[in-house]
């Protein structure tokens, strides 16, 4: 055997070994990355899903990293001890992708935690509530988004097809769509090419709760496949574009919604439901809930809360310009609003936040609101709540401090109440979800 050969019997062996070694302490390196982030998320308190998450079977989990490469956000899941973990779990917006990707079936998706119970109505696999022919997809059902919400408005579409049969009556619908929002446009777009006899009915204007955004606010999207339109190529957009891609295809395609009409009951009657709304009643097959989770926006209960300066969603930044605003809420809504109206001339900006952590907020959003903060744009009042309102004042209770600011207008974004009794009078389910599907 020559020289040249042992050269080459060496490293025909070594080779391998070599990179094994650089695996091995690579993936040791990822793991304490891991790690860390998950007792940063537990030390400053974000260690609680905002939405719907994966929950991972270590006994079925292997390790294989597939969650991870399928989760579009960054840091959300790691592998500690050769098993999948919610490393960031604020971060966590309930995309699902982690689930279709493991090919050991070892992630089950839940709402709510041991610590934090979410009401979501009832829905079987086809989306019907426990009443038969009422269903609901998008938000209402716990999908805020926006990919999601549109793909179940079409599935729930096509289970309400194959439930409906031609009555040959005009004035009874196949299917009434209650909401104009991502689910409600989408399933509209379904009837309208499948030549159901519907009708979609909306409260406000179209896009529902996207509508009600903040001027300028951007929506992560993805691109999603429309009934009729096919597919749309979109990934970070605005509120503005949103709409008026929306605001496109309605006309393009002609769908008929009917705006600024509320439901207010609905009944069966025989055998078929009696949907009340404020300015008639309509007849139908069956009806597909696609509104909103917010509801009636939550109010504090306090002193004053009723002056006009008080609202509960910011649409224009522009009109607080050299105005004192008070901020309530920790979530992306209300740390959104605050950096937008910030950016305002003249204006001052505090945020009142019952918690010590913004946890429910994005990270991109908790970035900003701290880089405000440290710059001075933006007044953080941690552990506080509003106890009376004036006209020319605020005082919030800090960490048993009365503080006394001066202000001229009030936006409370502390979410908004589930319509529960609309729900339970209608006779849908409602269950509290404390970590289950």
């Amino acid at each position: 055997m020559t020289e040249s050969t042992d050269y080459i019997t060496w490293a025909y062996y070594l080779i391998p070994v070599l990179f094994v070694f650089i695996y091995t302490i690579f993936k040791s390196y990822r793991q304490s990355v891991n790690k860390h982030i998950l007792e940063t998320a537990h030390r400053e308190g974000l260690a609680e899903p905002a939405s719907l998450h994966p929950v991972f079977d270590e006994t079925k989990c292997l390790g294989c990293k597939a969650c991870v490469s399928a989760c579009p956000e960054n840091n959300v899941i790691g592998i500690i001890h050769n098993k999948a973990q919610l490393i960031n779990p604020s971060h966590c917006i309930g995309h699902g992708a982690c689930k279709k990707a493991c090919p050991f079936d070892a992630i089950s998706l839940v709402f709510g935690t041991e610590k934090r119970g979410v009401d979501i109505p009832f829905v079987s696999e086809n989306f019907e509530t426990n009443i038969p022919g009422i269903f609901i997809a998008g938000e209402l059902g716990g999908m805020g988004l926006i990919r999601n919400a549109i793909e179940q408005g079409k599935q729930a579409l096509k289970a309400i097809k194959e439930k409906t049969k031609s009555t040959k009556n005009n004035k009874i619908h196949d299917v009434i769509i209650v909401g104009a929002g991502p689910a409600g446009i989408s399933a509209t777009l379904a009837a309208h090419q499948d030549k159901l006899n519907y009708l979609t009915i909306e409260q406000d204007s179209l896009g529902g709760t996207v509508f009600n955004f903040p001027r300028g606010k951007i929506v992560m999207t993805a691109p999603v496949n429309l009934p009729i339109i096919g597919k749309v190529k979109i990934h970070e957009t605005s509120k503005e574009a949103l709409l008026e891609l929306w605001q496109g295809i309605e006309q393009k395609t002609g769908i008929q919604i009917q705006y600024k009409e509320k439901v207010e009951s609905i009944k069966k009657d025989d055998q078929f439901f009696l949907v009340k709304t404020d300015k008639a009643e309509y007849k139908t097959q069956t009806v597909l809930l696609s509104i909103g989770r917010r509801g009636t926006p939550r109010k504090l209960g306090v002193e004053g809360e009723s002056l006009p300066k008080v609202v509960y969603n910011l649409i224009d930044p522009e009109q607080y310009i050299n105005q004192k605003v008070l901020i309530v809420g920790g979530g992306d809504s209300a740390l959104e609003a605050a950096l937008s109206i910030a950016d305002q001339p003249g204006t001052e900006v505090s945020i009142s936040y019952r918690s010590d952590s913004f946890s429910r907020a994005k990270e991109k959003n908790r970035t900003k609101i701290q880089q405000a903060s440290d710059s001075g744009k933006i007044n953080i009042i941690y552990s506080s709540n509003v106890k009376s309102i004036t006209e020319n004042n605020v005082t919030i209770m800090a960490n048993q401090n009365e503080l006394t600011l001066a202000n001229d207008a009030v936006i409370i974004s502390a979410g908004g109440i589930l319509p529960t009794g609309f729900l339970k009078e209608t006779g849908i389910q409602v269950d509290t979800k404390y970590g289950t599907a």
